[in-house]
């Protein structure tokens, strides 16, 4: 009965607003020629991923809603409400290609019978690390791929659906699928649309809110920003990433305020078990399927009741959930439970908010274990049942032998330096440095160049501004004359000792003279914001004839002048993309390609109409709002013209051949539209060449302790939970030190990782790990492998007094560093090293001179 609620009006008064409205899913029913709402067994791709969990209606069994059967072809129709001008929506959603292929896997991995078809325009795995999980689907998991745009779905008389649609040479073509499933677009909330209007914001395209390029925050309001979906399509990575941006916006604008308002968490007074038996209650997860498809959890759930001291054991659908904490809670209460496991996924991402559940219930955190059962056993073997089972059983008997040693531990508080270092002085940097500074922190920014910018002093233009130099050159003006901020160009890093809250650093000035000089500062927090570099080519001719260039030496060409195209007759301008990218030995997108090559074209016809201008292409990776650009160029007159990596059965297709012959500048094609070669004469041959990490990343990452993924760009503690945090804490990567992106993009995850480090700079002091390594150093051997293991580098081999005038080589334990993960015990050969608190004298004494330098 809904007449008994009512609205209920509430004043608050505020000193910002944040808007972070998400998405509606674009209604399939507009979309009548494509059989949803008609025929049951066409679904969209939110209902598809409802069927594959374990929490949907077929309890993650892949069936038809018609009959119930499995089916086995299975068709996915990209751009169903995106990219399209019949629906009103021009732009692109962005996330569809990559749940399009992650739901096409998971699918074969529930059937392995499951026959996926995408069907695609251009697939859009522009994202870190997208283009492997692209290509693996392909190869590994049988994925198949079809570049075309469905017109219709209809329904046979025996029930399968027909799926006509064109391929690239203009052949109409009809196949059967069992089910259909479309990937709808994303389109702004209603309630974002309402706000906007309420608010007096302006409207961006498609509906979503305005923000600017170079303010991607700041909507047309002051004190009022957007983050999200809220202001257009957006993946999760970019979404959190924005959500922490939007938040240090709010910190600068409020940071006279901080802390005013703060309160301090209370916790009921903790449970006092000294002298009490284990009371250990053991909690298995199925984790939807991600567990419970391979691992028989009841089992598991039964031989954990049959172990010692163990007096409660269940099971739940998914463990983390907020109702199940709650239940968790009541369980603990009911059966007096005073140690606790969970048996499901990472203590990575979980361990800290299982700790925070039992400690909400009186118990110490440190009376916690988690049994990774679900990256060591369902996932790892996924292909062997009974055996995985039998070992997650092994890691709840090692879990509860281990809890029921446990005890309570305490960390010890630690005092915060209250500034910030930020490596690297292009744009992200700067940002990062500013938004620092506003939060009232002072800043020390180092730059290994002699002036400030890094690839923005290479940019003249956007996609959507026209005066990148002069907003640059207020950036570095903002930053020099700002007194919290130092700045110390041509300098890089050249030592880094302590931890979060506690660094000192060595800088070194003058790298590039003969005579450097050293600076020590002391800071609390580090971003790395080295940013990235053009990779070197020799392809097509680059190097040997002067009418090849790349994308950014045809942009400087444009901005002052100096392009030379022939008079009398129309010149001919020819972009190939992916040089150097996408590639067996760079596999990764680049992401700014396509876009800066639209940029070019779209330059090149707006100075003369009547240039010729080709673009050789794979995919069009002109996500989000910039389809916009896309279309426009298709306007104007530029040709694109796809090409693969290989020819195909008949040996057609594969790479765009260049050669020069008798002074003519040939590029050859093969035209998929057309079924026939190219030969293009062209005036000016533009190789969009792809992004490279910096040569120093490695020696960087080593010195501070921070991963690199395997193309060498700095490597993020979560890609989706944490996209800006390290698993070291106190340090964060912004802009394209992280992977390539764009300059909108690069403010925002500084933005996001000065929001980061502004949690730790806010404290007055940190808690340490109660639990950390203690090394019996008389019984260490110094073999080393407790220092190659240790994921937080918090272990050294040095050489010290043991026993009284008795020197040598042993392990030693940076208590301030370490959080107890176990792995040193676990690869010592001498059994020197144990878990447990801070009990030793010798210990608090090492880190009261750790942080008093």
């Amino acid at each position: 009965d809904h007449s008994a609620f009512q609205d209920r009006y509430t004043d608050l008064n505020v000193g910002a607003i944040i808007l972070a409205t998400g998405f509606d899913e674009f209604d399939a029913t507009r979309k009548y020629e494509l059989g949803y709402s008609r025929f049951k067994d066409v679904v969209t791709s939110i209902e598809f991923e409802r069927i594959l969990s374990a929490s949907g209606p077929y309890a993650g069994h892949v069936q038809r809603p018609s009959d119930g059967k499995t089916p086995r072809r299975v068709a996915f129709l990209q751009c169903v409400g995106s990219r399209d001008q019949q629906c009103g929506n021009t732009y692109c959603s962005s996330v569809c290609c990559m749940y399009a292929i992650k739901e096409a896997v998971i699918a074969k991995e529930h059937v392995h019978g499951i026959e996926p078809t995408i069907f695609y325009m251009d697939m859009r795995a522009f994202g870190k690390d997208f283009d492997k999980y692209y290509e693996r689907a392909r190869d590994e998991y049988g994925v198949r791929f079809v570049r075309s745009r469905v017109a219709k779905v209809d329904q046979g008389t025996d029930g399968t659906l027909d799926v006509a649609y064109v391929t690239e040479d203009d052949r109409l073509v009809h196949e059967e699928f069992d089910m259909v499933v479309l990937s709808v677009g994303l389109e702004p909330s209603n309630g974002t649309r309402q706000l906007i209007e309420k608010l007096n914001l302006r409207v961006g395209e498609g509906g979503f809110c305005y923000t600017d390029e170079f303010a991607p925050l700041a909507t047309s309001r002051a004190g009022i920003y957007a983050c999200g979906a809220a202001s257009g399509p957006k993946d999760i990575p970019e979404t959190v990433m924005q959500a922490s941006a939007a938040a240090a916006e709010v910190g600068e604008l409020l940071s006279s305020q901080r802390n005013t308002l703060t309160r301090a968490k209370e916790y009921p007074p903790e449970i006092d078990i000294s002298g009490d038996p284990p009371r250990i209650g053991v909690f298995v997860c199925h984790c939807g399927i991600n567990i419970a498809g391979t691992v028989d959890v009841e089992a598991v759930q039964e031989y954990a009741r049959t172990l010692p001291y163990v007096v409660y054991a269940g099971r739940n659908l998914f463990t983390c959930s907020q109702d199940t904490q709650e239940a968790m809670k009541d369980v603990i209460r009911e059966h007096q439970i005073n140690r606790v496991i969970v048996a499901s996924c990472s203590p990575r991402t979980h361990e800290p908010l299982f700790q925070e559940t039992i400690h909400e219930v009186g118990l110490n955190p440190y009376l916690f274990e988690l049994a990774n059962i679900r990256d060591q056993c369902s996932w790892v073997h996924m292909q062997l049942p009974a055996e995985a089972t039998e070992k997650a059983k092994d890691l709840v008997r090692m879990a509860v032998n281990r809890v029921a040693n446990n005890r309570p531990l305490y960390g010890r508080p630690l005092p915060v330096t209250h500034s910030a270092l930020v490596v690297g002085g292009g744009v992200s940097g700067m940002t990062a440095a500013l938004k620092m500074a506003g939060q009232g922190y002072d800043v020390v920014l180092i730059e290994r160049d002699s002036e400030l910018g890094g690839n923005a002093r290479h940019i003249h233009q956007t996609l959507r501004n026209k005066r990148v130099q002069a907003i640059l050159s207020d950036i570095i003006a903002q930053v020099r004359a700002n007194p919290r901020i130092t700045v110390y160009t041509d300098a890089t890093l050249k030592q880094v000792d302590g931890f979060v809250g506690n660094f000192q650093s060595v800088i070194a000035q003058g790298t590039n003279g003969h005579d450097p000089q050293e600076i020590t500062v002391k800071h609390g927090v580090i971003i790395v914001a080295t940013g990235a570099e053009e990779r070197t080519t020799t392809a097509y001719l680059y190097g040997q004839d002067p009418r090849v260039v790349t994308q950014r030496e045809l942009e400087g060409s444009l901005a002052d002048g100096s392009l030379s195209l022939p008079a009398g007759r129309p010149g001919t301008v020819v972009m190939i993309q992916c040089v150097e990218s996408r590639t067996p030995e760079h596999p990764y997108c680049s992401r700014v390609c396509c876009s800066q090559a639209l940029k070019n074209a779209i330059a090149l016809k707006e100075r003369q109409p009547d240039t010729n201008v080709y673009v050789l292409y794979r995919d069009i990776r002109s996500y989000g709002l910039r389809e916009t650009y896309y279309q426009q160029a298709r306007d104007m007159g530029v040709l694109f013209v796809p090409y693969s990596m290989e020819a195909d059965e008949q040996g057609r297709g594969g790479q765009p051949v260049v050669t020069n012959e008798n002074g003519r500048l040939l590029v050859r094609a093969y035209d998929p539209v057309t079924g026939g070669d190219l030969e293009i004469e062209a005036d000016v041959l533009a190789l969009s060449v792809g992004i490279k990490p910096r040569d120093q990343a490695e020696q960087l990452a080593a010195m501070l302790k921070v991963p690199l993924n395997a193309e060498r760009f700095f490597l993020e503690a979560h890609m989706k939970l944490r996209p800006v945090d390290f698993a070291t804490e106190g340090v964060y990567v912004a802009g394209m030190a992280h992977s390539p992106k764009f300059i909108e993009e690069s403010i925002v995850q500084a933005s996001a990782a000065v929001s980061r480090a502004a949690t730790v700079l806010a404290q007055e002091q940190l808690m340490s790990s109660g639990q950390i390594s203690h090394v019996d150093q008389l019984l260490c051997v110094a073999c080393g492998d407790c220092v190659k293991v240790c994921p937080y580098q918090a272990i050294q081999l040095v050489n010290k007094e043991v026993t009284r005038r008795n020197f040598k080589d042993c392990a030693e334990v940076n208590p301030a560093l370490c959080k107890g993960c176990g792995a040193c015990t676990a690869a010592c050969r001498s059994g020197c090293i144990t878990l447990d608190g801070f009990d030793d004298a010798q210990i608090m004494a090492q880190i009261a001179a750790l942080v008093s330098y």
